[in-house]
């Protein structure tokens, strides 16, 4: 069976997936909870070989560190997925019941998606965390990981499908495309395949937006800001941006680029070098170059997402110039302001345009997991559907169902009947 009608039979499978109950859904989650776990010997050799072949071919350093799927990882998807399972299931809510006559009831129901094509890069626990909220939000799946990740991505799909088969779900409800050239066949699906969710580079990302009729949910760049501002602690400060910066470099989440109000900078851009240890290169405007030696920061700087241990510095006159730079050169993901002046945090957080806008945290906050969503599919930057970290809810959608009595239209229109709205 050529990938065409691979996707087919998926799109055939997703109606029967549709109309699961939470409890053959659930089941299936723990199955693949408890098979992951007796499976994981087979797992991590997968994984030792795609690590090998990347350090062989001379892979950077982030992708080998997404690519590494360890006891620790393992550990949190399996705990990814028990949390799933104690979440309140999203689909068959009622948001909306009205009366629009007698005995003309309109409600308004949530229900999944369909089929929702991934295609990733790097993360095998990608796979496992999009597989596992599909499955609770009623989804079919079709999966598409990088080629460094091809012997681990295989091994824990067929885990997860085994087990998923065996507890109640359809044969058929998920697809795992491993050739590059399956790319391009899944992109003409639009008539099978509901949303694509690409995870990737920008480059990668916009390709898939160019190429497909299927609407796409995600995010090109995770260039995201810290503004510190001339009221803000500075001691609590300095370990936020470091945190932010270096928890887990290659994250889309990490800062990019630290905005800092010429008021504090000649106390923090020293303290936060020192602090850092060397472990960050900074890269800073003609100002901060005075403060503390380092690199000339280019116009090229303030539009990179580095994920690695590179920091842009540049010192505002302003709040307002703060804001103006991030709402021009962010991707409208995350951008924190750390400040103790509650004007400054509330005009801040009111005219940053962005999927999230903190005060005083770190910007590795920006988690499905994190978020109590168990876990996430992607990241959204855009604003229609669902924008932020994309958990159970932003892979429902909802139907209409009317119900009636033989009412027709033409008794309305003409004056025989007439309606009277009433919320039930």
């Amino acid at each position: 069976m050529d990938i065409t009608d691979s996707i087919k039979q998926v799109k055939e499978q997703s109606f029967i997936m549709a109309s699961l109950t939470e409890d053959v859904r659930n089941k299936a989650l723990a199955a693949i909870a408890s098979a992951l776990e007796q499976n994981k010997a087979a797992i991590f050799e997968a994984n030792t070989k795609d690590l090998a072949a990347a350090e062989a071919e001379q892979l950077p350093a982030p992708i080998v560190g997404r690519l590494k799927f360890d006891q620790h990882k393992l550990a949190g998807c399996i705990d990814g997925i028990q949390d799933l399972i104690r979440l309140e299931d999203p689909l068959f809510k009622n948001l909306l019941k009205r009366e629009l006559d007698e005995d003309l009831i309109l409600t308004k129901t949530t229900c999944p998606i369909g089929v929702i094509g991934v295609i990733f890069e790097s993360r095998p626990d990608a796979l496992v965390q999009i597989a596992s909220l599909c499955i609770k939000s009623g989804n079919c799946i079709i999966l598409k990981g990088g080629s460094e990740a091809r012997h681990t991505n295989r091994v824990l799909f067929d885990t997860i499908y085994q087990a998923a088969v065996s507890a109640g779900l359809p044969a058929g409800f998920s697809l795992l495309i491993e050739d590059r050239a399956g790319i391009d066949v899944l992109l003409k699906c639009h008539e099978d395949v509901d949303l694509l969710i690409p995870r990737g580079s920008n480059q990668f990302v916009q390709y898939i937006m160019n190429n497909s009729k299927i609407p796409v949910m995600g995010h090109a760049d995770g260039i995201c800001h810290i503004y510190v501002d001339g009221a803000a602690n500075i001691e609590q400060a300095i370990p936020i941006i470091i945190d932010s910066k270096t928890q887990y470099v290659a994250a889309c989440n990490t800062v990019e680029t630290l905005l800092v109000h010429q008021d504090i900078a000649d106390i923090l851009i020293p303290a936060l070098a020192d602090a850092s240890k060397g472990k960050i290169a900074y890269r800073g405007d003609e100002r901060c170059q005075l403060i503390i030696p380092c690199e000339a920061a280019t116009e090229e700087d303030f539009e990179t997402e580095y994920l690695d241990y590179i920091l842009t510095i540049k010192i505002v006159s302003d709040i307002d110039e703060a804001i103006s730079h991030i709402n021009r050169y962010g991707s409208h993901h995350t951008d924190c302001i750390i400040t103790e002046d509650k004007d400054s945090a509330e005009k801040f957080m009111s005219l940053v345009d962005s999927a999230g806008v903190y005060l005083n945290c770190s910007t590795r906050f920006a988690d499905g997991f994190r978020y109590g969503f168990g876990a996430e599919v992607g990241i959204s930057t855009g604003k229609l559907h669902a924008r932020g970290p994309v958990g159970l809810e932003g892979l429902v959608t909802y139907k209409y169902k009317l119900s009636g009595s033989g009412q027709i239209v033409a008794d309305y229109a003409c004056g025989n009947a007439s309606f009277h709205f009433k919320d039930l």
